[in-house]
């Protein structure tokens, strides 16, 4: 007999007979009893009665009872936890069973009770789990971990599990190393911001490793965590794929499909030139065709993955169109994605092809896919240029057949083909003038509308056929209303004389009888231009208009870049970032592809100007004149050069006159008074013998005068946080003013103008000096560089950490704010050596507390090069002595706001390490210039 037998009684008076069938001495009525109980609270029974009978059966050795009484004991725990507690001993002497079943059952109950008063007295039986003999226990205690540790975090910390789960990623069981990095993958989930799996070479080697031999939920797990891995180098990152791909020919569809994750983000890194870049693309192709040959519902699935594959990389699937091909019987949801897909496809090559599946696809009898056939019939058009004549005698063809909505539907495509292509097809008027009179849909009728109104000098009756639309004028959409009014004004302006009385009517129609904003607003606009300006009238309505593009529904770069990474999870269904869908946004974390690395594609110096960027353009600031200034002095002209380039306060404000005796005094014009020798700044000295190097030297940033460390440009706002728009940048000194080199690139679809920049108060007063100046529209992909002069003259307030500054950019779409964190050596003026005597005298005024000291590691300067460099960037060495075989560096420096500060450097001969100390009156200030120092000594 089953045990079905179990779900039939329905006797009162039950609980008391299982209750003394659950004490019974026989051990076959005790599991009956036990069964009976489960099948009541299967079924929802209350039998929270019976805890301490069932609780007491738990000490036996059959494990199928075992699994009974645990299965209850998860369901009740959290309504009784105070009886739970009973069960804990049973759960520890469970966990040093000699039965490995058992123990791991044990550990796998004990993580399924929510319960807080039971999880500390889990740890110490967790713990032995964790380090069992048998890897069927460490892998289900790894997975424990991650349920206790949802119920309580500070607990699994302060216990040390986690460190013992990043140790079983080194486990010689792949199964338990899959489990090791879920459960670490599902931790670092909730805490996007702790570094749990730490990933390095070692280890994404074992995780390759454990990849071979592990079930397949095991390798998606793996999988998934080697996606979240930015490889160092393009060599590396092929290496990562040569091994990934043999996952491709998986049967399981989720291990296909991570499998392309990690290839297609890997795939970033690899230069188009090598061989194995195009072996890999056909290496891509056969799992992705496999898995459309599987049931609909995952073929819709994988389609969406293909989908977003197709925008990234096109080149994978190019020579596939067939099976993108729809069957009779797929299901309509399966149909719609395969078309879409097609037009992706659809090249000069297979055109013909896919023309005559579209064709055949018409004359289907489901409407909406009929629809999207001939839609997609217009897109071919516009995205295959040769194939244009041949779309539109199709598309002509299909009219012919009086199809109502098919009609409909070819007359919005042929509207954007004579967008794409003007006076080339506007023979097909006639035809579609035919059919007017069954246009029933908004659409229909507005393209209609737009072809009369743009056309209307090649058709003759023009104005009828307008003004049988205005008749109803009422009862159109708001979509026709507007296509009628700028029609209607449009044939006024091609023929006056006949329309006078038409245009009249639809102004009063739409703004006296109108209660749509848009619709008076618009009608408003067209009446006092033609009553105003006729022909500013004409050149306003009239005007070229532009081409419209290939694709206009792809998905913007950014939130590609982002949904490749997110490839076989709902995210790639729904084509949103987990971000848009999952609630509460638990733990969702931004992802993005990695860069290109430099071996893999010339990267553009930062020098240069980006393509598609006016030569020129580049506003008129300091930066770029004080690279010429600072040049001009590092070649060695003969007096020793020094004053008004730099004292001058107007440099700061960015008002430098370059040719107004500026350079008359670099070369010892008329009016050139050769300066004092103590106005020479001190730093020249260095950086006079260097010139010609210093001039062609094009990486450390252009030529500046005080040879000022500059950090490369770091991503300060990304896209996908900015609508689009990604700043990155870095500041610089040069020649005593203070810039922030920005760089902006649009990733969004539409382009971006009048840009405007903040800075909020911070610590040292750091405000623009002059307005932000994008001179052009900065149209989508483009980037421009733009050096922002900056002063210390702004409103202060001390921020944490002292340099934070936190900005805030505008442009036409919308502001977005961001804080970055500038280096203060930025600060450091050219006026901050100090005389010996003052020194000492300083250095001992300042009490002793303010002393810090710090350890700079791993720098292998002797003495003078680390004098020389650090002067470089204002940090001037005002004494130096040698004690007991010790070079002691007294150096002095001073912030804008004219803070000092004192160091004192140790320099052991031979040893990396130094020993720097240093004295200021604002002591917080001094964490921040042992930054500065490590980074100058460093770079």
């Amino acid at each position: 007999m089953t045990d079905s037998k179990y779900f039939t009684t329905t006797k009162k008076g039950e609980i008391f007979e299982l209750k003394a069938e659950l004490n019974s001495d026989k051990k076959e009525k005790k599991k009956e009893a036990v069964k009976k109980v489960i099948a009541s609270m299967t079924v929802g029974k209350d039998v929270s009665a019976l805890f301490p009978d069932v609780v007491n059966c738990m000490q036996t050795d059959n494990l199928e009872l075992k699994k009974l009484v645990y299965l209850y004991l998860m369901n009740y725990a959290k309504s009784q936890p105070d009886m739970a507690i009973m069960a804990v001993n049973t759960f520890v002497k469970d966990c040093e069973d000699p039965n490995p079943l058992i123990r791991a059952l044990a550990v796998r109950t004990m993580g399924c009770i929510r319960v807080d008063k039971i999880t500390e007295y889990l740890c110490e039986p967790l713990r032995k789990c964790l380090k069992d003999e048998d890897p069927y226990v460490r892998k289900t205690a790894a997975v424990c971990v991650a349920k206790l540790h949802d119920i309580n975090a500070q607990l699994v910390e302060d216990q040390g599990f986690l460190d013992t789960l990043k140790d079983l990623i080194s486990d010689s069981n792949p199964m338990v190393v899959a489990n090791a990095v879920a459960a670490l993958s599902e931790i670092a989930e909730s805490h996007p911001s702790s570094n749990l799996l730490d990933l390095n070479p070692q280890s994404i080697n074992k995780l390759l490793t454990a990849l071979n031999e592990c079930t397949e939920w095991g390798q998606i797990f793996i999988l998934d965590c080697l996606a979240n891995y930015t490889p160092k180098d393009d060599r590396e990152a092929q290496s990562i794929c040569e091994r990934v791909t043999p996952r491709l020919s998986h049967a399981n569809s989720a291990v296909v499909l991570s499998a392309v994750k990690v290839l297609m983000k890997f795939m970033e890194m690899l230069s188009k030139d090598l061989d194995y870049y195009g072996t890999l693309l056909k290496k891509l192709a056969p799992p992705l065709v496999t898995l459309l040959s599987a049931e609909p519902e995952l073929q819709y699935v994988a389609l969406r993955n293909i989908n977003l594959i197709v925008q990234k990389r096109p080149e994978i699937l190019k020579h596939e169109m067939k099976v993108f091909f729809v069957k009779y019987n797929d299901p309509i949801y399966v149909k719609l994605e395969k078309l879409d897909i097609m037009i992706r496809l659809a090249s000069q090559a297979n055109i013909a092809q896919v023309l005559a599946e579209l064709k055949e696809y018409a004359t289907e009898v489901d409407v909406d896919f009929v629809r999207k056939a001939v839609r997609a019939i217009g897109r071919c058009a516009i995205k295959v240029e040769q194939s244009a004549e041949r779309c539109v005698s199709t598309l002509l063809d299909l009219i012919q057949t009086k199809v109502n909505y098919v009609v409909q539907e070819a007359i919005v495509v042929i509207k954007d083909i004579f967008r794409k292509y003007p006076n080339k097809y506007e023979s097909v008027i006639a035809t579609l003038c035919e059919n007017l009179d069954s246009l029933d849909e908004p659409e229909a009728r507005a393209a209609m509308i737009w072809i009369v109104g743009e056309y209307a000098e090649r058709i003759d009756n023009a104005d009828e056929l307008l003004e049988s639309f205005l008749e109803g004028f009422h009862d159109e959409s708001t979509q026709v209303q507007l296509q009628l009014l700028t029609a209607i004004v449009k044939l006024f302006l091609k023929k006056p004389t006949e329309t006078q009385e038409l245009v009249q009517q639809v102004l009063s129609l739409a703004t006296q009888d109108s209660d749509n904003p848009d619709l008076r607003d618009r009608g408003y606009i067209y009446w006092r231009l033609l009553s105003t300006d006729p022909v500013a009238a004409k050149e306003v309505v009239l005007a070229e208009k532009p081409l419209i593009s290939e694709e206009t529904d792809l998905i913007e770069p950014t939130l590609l870049d982002e949904l490749i990474c997110y490839i076989g999870t709902l995210a790639s269904v729904y084509h949103k970032p987990p971000s848009a869908f999952v609630e509460g946004g638990r733990g969702v974390v931004h992802k993005s592809l990695p860069p290109r690395t430099a071996s893999s594609e010339s990267t553009e110096s930062p020098e240069t100007a980006p393509a598609g960027a006016p030569s020129g353009e580049q506003p008129d600031v300091i930066p770029t004149q004080g690279d010429l200034l600072g040049d001009l002095l590092n070649l060695d002209l003969g007096p020793p050069v020094g004053g008004p380039p730099l004292a001058t306060s107007s440099v700061q404000m960015g008002a430098v006159d370059l040719l107004g005796g500026g350079l008359d005094s670099l070369i010892g014009g008329p009016n050139f008074v050769a300066p004092p020798a103590a106005a020479v700044p001190s730093n020249l000295g260095t950086s006079m013998g260097s010139g010609l190097s210093d001039l062609f030297d094009l990486t450390s940033g252009v030529g500046t005068l005080s040879g000022s460390y500059v950090a490369p440009k770091a991503v300060w706002l990304p896209a996908m946080k900015a609508k689009g728009l990604e700043i990155s940048g870095t500041f610089t000194r040069q020649v005593g003013s203070i810039s922030m080199d920005l760089q902006l690139t649009n990733k969004a679809l539409q382009v971006m103008t009048d840009f405007a920049i903040q800075f909020n108060r911070n610590s040292f007063g750091l405000a623009p000096a002059a307005p932000l100046q994008v001179h052009a529209p900065l149209s989508p992909n483009q980037t421009v560089e733009i050096s922002l002069p900056l002063n210390t003259v702004g409103s202060v307030m001390k921020m944490e950490p002292l340099n934070n500054l936190q900005v805030a950019v505008k442009n036409n779409i919308d502001v977005f704010y961001f804080s970055t964190l500038y280096p203060l050596h930025i600060l450091f003026v050219e006026d901050g050596k100090m005389d010996r005597q003052m020194f000492l005298a300083t250095w001992k005024d300042i009490p002793n507390e303010n002393e810090a000291q710090f350890q700079i590691r791993d720098c292998p300067l002797n003495a003078e090069a680390v004098s020389s460099r650090l002067q470089s960037s204002n940090i001037f060495t005002v004494a130096k002595r040698n004690v007991e075989g010790q070079d002691m560096l007294y150096q002095s420096l001073k912030l804008t706001n004219g803070i000092w500060v004192l160091a004192e450097l140790r320099i052991q001969p031979g040893n990396p390490s130094f020993t720097l100390s240093l004295k200021c009156r604002a002591p917080e200030v001094s964490q921040h210039v042992y930054q500065a120092y490590e980074t100058i000594l460093k770079n």
